[in-house]
């Protein structure tokens, strides 16, 4: 055994002995490391600019494309556009980027097809699809070199494009799949030296329809995961900022328009909050370079932090039956689509059924303006009862007021901490009870109408059907009436209103100043307001003044009105 154990150990020795000839043959041995130009080969010379930008440190480090020493690079800058029936996307391969994101459906101020990439700011903060790294000079280097591009002219959806780039050190691969949808498939992925680093597509400077500082000023970074939905304004978003997932969507949003993200990993997902300053005219009308204010544009950056980013975006309009369409199917406790996209605000299980049945109504009306007249005229029908309610119980208690007085005056005497004020409190709530009087029974008619108003407002504010819709001398329902017809009216009617409406327990002067002071000041907050809610508030206070024309006319008006003049004449005798 020991014979055959050292016979083994003799002919590996000798077997290693004699193969150093040929290792030294065939195998390289280490060198210092030659100089670009005495290791290039035809094929990398296009790249020696790019290689010449990098740090020494990179240069000398393995090239992480599949064949060693091997560059892709394109010689000059072309554009490949996209398209199917809502958008047209027009890409450049310098730095595989879009330059250009029309939708086809929606028009500009000025009738063109929508730019939703901001014109203003993407030139200065750079432009949609671009990556972004946390090396500054790196995410330069990504969004600047001129791409190979799989395709060119004009493609239809469906339909794919890749755009690759590869020197010394960088490998980078952007792929985009495009259907008949706003939805764009994503995947990237960049490899420094072998070693794939985090590298994040980008919206980076906020949408194209906001021009004004209005505008700007209702833009947001909205994400959700499952049930929980998160809308930051400008005022909570810091520049460079890294939010962690998980997210179903992430990405930014104006009043009617997003570009989001949609991750197939939200649990490896991570978002970069962008913000930067812009100047902009205050009047976008009026083109006077010295009249600007400086406003802030958001963006977004999203990614997997572990390399390889395989996501959708959706770049589109905010338009229920559309964001519905859309599905997200890693939504697991909601929804599984965009819909809380369009923010209905806290009533929105009163104002997404208010827009559904007034986009029914625009189906057989098909005007906006006319089918808020008709939705405004029946939830004033329905309403009617809460009204007469609240007129019935106002009188009752004007009835028993005398009374309540004298209980009040029996007291007076006494102080605000005397335990006996507790039993006026008792008797007053006695006789309430005994003639079927509701403490509550005037205002809660009113405070049930309230919801309707405030849910009405959150869904105009949000519907992006009144964008540009007209209606007789407004033309657009989303913005402000342009010649204040309808804040007038709301000041007019209020005005008739107050004075028709019976007040019985209230002071003369008093009556006076709230007869004026109410009607003017909601008439000066309806001046900014959508001219859609400005419509629904004016037409209801004309029904209410017509309500009340003929509630005055029964029993019940003519003697809340008896009431009213007594006292008045009382107190004018005082």
């Amino acid at each position: 055994m020991e014979r055959r154990l050292l016979l083994v150990f003799a002919l590996t020795f000798l077997v290693i002995l004699l193969s150093q000839p040929l290792l030294k043959k065939y195998l390289p041995q280490p060198v210092t490391p030659p100089t670009p130009a005495q290791n290039a080969s035809p094929a990398q010379v296009p790249g020696s600019s790019a290689q010449a930008g990098n740090p020494p440190e990179a240069r000398a480090g393995k090239p992480s494309s599949s064949q060693p020493g091997a560059t892709k690079q394109a010689t000059s800058e072309a554009e490949v556009v996209v398209e199917n029936d809502l958008y047209r996307i027009t890409f450049t391969n310098r730095g595989g980027q879009a330059k250009s994101w029309m939708l086809k459906k929606f028009k500009d101020d000025q009738g063109r097809p929508l730019e939703l990439i901001n014109g203003a700011a993407a030139p200065k903060y750079g432009y949609p699809l671009s990556l972004w790294t946390y090396d500054e000079g790196q995410r330069n280097q990504l969004n600047s070199v001129l791409y190979v591009a799989s395709g060119s002219g004009t493609l239809s959806a469906p339909a794919s494009l890749t755009f690759e780039y590869a020197d010394a050190d960088l490998a980078v691969r952007k792929t985009f799949h495009f259907d008949h949808t706003y939805a764009v498939r994503i995947e990237t992925s960049v490899a420094l030296r072998g070693s794939q680093i985090p590298a994040y597509p980008t919206w980076p400077a906020g949408l194209g329809d906001q021009v004004t500082p209005a505008g700007y000023a209702v833009g947001h970074l909205e994400h959700q995961y499952n049930s929980d939905v998160e809308r930051l304004d400008i005022k909570k978003i810091s520049g460079g900022n890294t939010l962690h997932g998980p997210f179903n969507w992430v990405g930014v949003t104006d009043q009617y328009f997003a570009a989001v993200f949609l991750p197939e990993d939200p649990q490896n997902t991570a978002a970069v909050t962008l913000r930067n300053p812009i100047e902009v005219p205050k009047d976008p009308q009026k083109s006077n370079p010295q009249d600007v204010i400086k406003v802030d544009v958001l963006g977004a950056a999203v990614g997997n932090p572990k390399g390889l980013t395989v996501e959708r975006i959706y770049v589109g309009p905010k338009e229920l039956h559309t964001v519905e369409a859309v599905p997200v199917p890693t939504i697991t406790a909601a929804d599984p689509d965009l819909r809380a996209l369009v923010n209905f605000g806290r009533l929105s299980f009163i104002a997404r059924p208010l827009f559904l049945w007034l986009r029914w109504t625009y189906k057989y009306v098909h005007n906006w303006g006319w089918a808020i007249v008709i939705q405004t005229l029946i939830i004033n029908l329905v309403l009617l009862p809460l009204r007469v309610s609240s007129m019935k119980s106002a009188l009752k208690m004007q009835r028993i007021q005398p009374q309540m007085n004298a209980i009040k005056e029996k007291y007076k005497k006494y102080g605000m901490r005397d335990p006996r004020r507790q039993e006026m409190n008792t008797e007053i709530g006695e006789l309430m009870k005994r003639e079927g009087v509701s403490p509550v029974g005037g205002c809660l008619p009113m405070l049930l109408q309230m919801p309707f108003l405030f849910a009405y407002y959150a869904m105009l504010g949000s519907a992006l059907d009144l964008r540009q819709a007209s209606w007789l001398w407004v033309h657009d329902l989303s913005s402000r009436d342009p010649y204040y017809i309808l804040p007038i009216a709301i000041i007019i009617t209020g005005l008739v209103t107050q004075r028709m409406t019976p007040q019985a327990g209230m002071d003369p002067s008093q009556q006076k100043m709230m007869n004026v002071m109410m009607p003017v000041m909601f008439g000066v907050i309806s001046f900014n307001l959508a001219a859609g809610l400005c419509l629904y508030w004016c037409e209801g206070s004309l029904i209410a003044i017509v309500q009340q024309a003929v509630m005055n006319r029964t029993s019940l008006g003519q003697e809340m009105r008896e009431i009213a003049l007594k006292r008045a004449r009382k107190k004018e005798k005082k």
